[in-house]
């Protein structure tokens, strides 16, 4: 993939970084590292500046936002409502839980979406629970600019800065992810298991 990628961009420029930033951000799977990385050191040896990797790689972040902000609309809370009839039992979920989760992003949402976008893979699927919760679409846009800048603007000025060793920030970033999702998964186990506990306590 790192080849198609760097391929890809080296042939499209600034369009070839905001389509793959966009699209990295419906399918998660395709490294924003590399991309990033790698459009930083283009600077170093094309008519690219890191001032139009950075806009281009915001761009795409936020209209990828918007995709899935707008599948999360559709996956609103009366819908959930009648999963949650229909099969939730099946996981020991009810519509107070739902609400209960729905009031807590409409408290927090706008934090969350701020510095998820700094997150390896939460950085994208959080804008289908900002859809979900129906949260202000402005603010959201405005606070996945501002997260997806900073994130943006990291990787490509470390890009330009290392040059032709920008393989080496690939790898390390890959420890970071690596670290995060065993971070999410350990703490994804922990609330299944403080769930299943709490409910049959309550039972």
């Amino acid at each position: 993939m790192e080849n198609w990628i760097t391929e890809f961009m080296s042939q499209f420029g600034y369009f070839g970084v905001l389509v793959l930033i966009l699209l990295e951000n419906i399918f998660p799977p395709i490294p924003s590292e590399i991309i990033l990385t790698f459009g930083g050191f283009m600077t170093t040896y094309t008519g690219m500046t890191k001032t139009g990797v950075i806009i281009a790689a915001t761009i795409g972040s936020v209209v990828g936002a918007m995709v899935l902000y707008c599948i999360g609309l559709l996956l609103d809370v009366e819908r959930l409502e009648k999963l949650v009839d229909r099969w939730g039992h099946l996981l020991r979920l009810t519509r107070k839980d739902i609400h209960r989760a729905d009031a807590w992003f409409d408290r927090y949402g706008p934090w969350t979406v701020l510095f998820c976008r700094l997150v390896p893979l939460v950085r994208s699927l959080i804008s289908i629970p900002a859809g979900m919760s129906n949260m202000n679409f402005l603010l959201f846009i405005f606070l996945t600019t501002i997260g997806s800048l900073i994130w943006n603007t990291a990787l490509v000025s470390i890009g330009a800065a290392v040059g032709e060793n920008w393989h080496s920030i690939v790898r390390y970033m890959d420890i970071y992810s690596n670290i995060v999702y065993v971070i999410i998964g350990i703490s994804g186990l922990a609330v299944c298991f403080w769930y299943i506990r709490f409910r049959g306590k309550r039972a």
